[in-house]
């Protein structure tokens, strides 16, 4: 009787969890990469649920819609800051690497035969106007889209390509929490801010053995969403913040901000903003006569900063999102290519959306002219796990967001050198035989 009821019972457990949800998944990995030391609430009691470990699947209809057969071009949105923005230089980047898998995929024959077009909208960073770029994309008919870079812009279009149902790829907004929208139509092609802000903990406070840190940061939604989860994480590790000041884009004097973070007495100054502001206020520190070891956002990798900061630069360290220095022979043809078209050296938003757009196309030349179809294939984790692109593999994590690999960045002779980041628990490992 009792082996009965253990039958029953084994039945049932298997109903409820299901062993093909269990093979392959690693039980001890935290989400975003965490190490067990930086991870929220580790040292209380295990959350009884873990989020966006799981994707979200999509059940709606429009599978069954067959693709139209008279179209004379295959139509894929773009969405960038190109006007009216702070951050034009990085839309145009973006635009431009987008653009160039365009015109590589229509010299091999485009879509069955039929051209792509890019179907080109500018974002102004305004709260609204992105989602009526969306629905004009709509109204255009395109298959899918690619963009964008400004915070606010990515999440209020997001939601209207939730409505829409128009897959998206993010290849320039690095919001910790966009993937965390479960929306099951979004996938982001460039490593976010969590990662960054790991690698910036792990440098600072385990590697360099610091342990003030003063923050200095942009007044909008990139400063205070990226600054956050430094903080958060740094006071995981022992060290909170001493100070954290704010600065607005197009600011150019920083004293009222730096007097205050001198009273502070920081080892360490953290600056997270734009490549001008950054390098402005590096300039006004060392004026100042604060010598302390300056750290930035990623955005400080990036020629005005360098051109700006001059020899100042040396020895600041950040994190990029990817190494323009690799081995890796299709960077190279990329990056010839690129320097021929366009006469300018791409930047890591234009790395990274040529790698979206070709993982767009990719989708369109397997699933076909549907939408949904095409849905499937971009958030199919085995499709595109270790995507080989240009800025290295691009693996995904349940929120498809990707988890690929952060460099670190450092002013060497004039110019970034580039190492990978080793992980949290590697990092650990290596402190702990280094005696610190």
């Amino acid at each position: 009787m009792k082996s009965k009821y253990l039958l029953i019972a084994i039945f049932v457990l298997t109903l409820l969890f299901p062993t093909s949800n269990l093979i392959g998944q690693d039980k001890n990995k935290n989400y975003g990469k965490a190490s067990d030391e930086i991870f929220p609430y580790q040292r209380f009691q295990k959350a009884y649920k873990y989020h966006f470990l799981e994707p979200i699947k999509f059940y709606g209809a429009g599978r069954e819609i067959p693709p139209p057969t008279d179209l004379k071009e295959v139509r894929i949105g773009f969405l960038g800051p190109l006007e009216g923005s702070v951050i034009v230089s990085l839309g145009k980047q973006m635009l431009q690497g987008a653009t160039l898998a365009i015109e590589e995929a229509n010299k091999k024959g485009g879509y069955r035969g039929i051209p792509f077009k890019l179907m080109i909208h500018n974002d102004v960073g305004l709260w609204g106007a992105a989602a009526n770029e969306v629905v004009k994309m709509d109204d255009e008919k395109v298959w899918a889209w690619l963009g964008s870079i400004d915070d606010i812009v990515s999440h209020v279009a997001i939601r209207a390509t939730l409505k829409l149902e128009i897959p998206m790829v993010c290849t320039g907004d690095p919001d910790p929490t966009f993937t965390e929208t479960a929306i099951p139509w979004v996938i982001r092609v460039i490593s976010d801010d969590r990662q960054s802000c790991y690698s910036l903990v792990n440098q600072i406070y385990k590697k360099d053995g610091l342990s003030r840190v003063a923050v200095i940061r942009a007044n909008n939604r990139y400063g205070r969403v990226g600054i956050k989860i430094f903080s958060e994480t740094a006071t995981r590790v022992g060290h909170p913040m001493v100070i954290e000041e704010r600065f607005n884009d197009g600011e150019t004097d920083f004293k009222t901000q730096l007097e205050r973070i001198l009273v502070t007495s920081p080892d360490a100054i953290l600056i997270w903003g734009n490549a001008k502001e950054s390098a402005l206020i590096l300039q006004q520190i060392r004026a100042m006569g604060l010598k302390q070891p300056i750290y930035g956002s990623d955005r400080m990798v990036n020629p005005e900063f360098l051109k700006i900061a001059g020899k100042l630069a040396e020895g600041i360290v950040t994190t990029c999102q990817y190494n323009p220095n690799a081995d890796i022979p299709k960077l190279k043809a990329f990056q010839s290519n690129y320097l021929k078209r366009f006469s300018q050296e791409p930047d890591v938003f234009a790395a990274h959306a040529y790698d979206g757009m070709n993982i767009i196309i990719g989708a369109i030349n397997k699933a076909g002219l549907n939408r949904v179809l095409i849905r499937d294939v971009l958030t199919d984790l085995k499709t595109f796990q270790n995507y080989p692109g240009i800025t290295g593999k691009i693996v995904f994590d349940g929120s498809w967001n990707d988890i690929g690999d952060i460099y670190m960045a450092e002013v060497r002779d004039g110019k970034f050198k580039f190492s990978l980041a080793p992980p949290p628990k590697d990092m650990e490992r290596h402190t702990s035989n280094a005696g610190y």
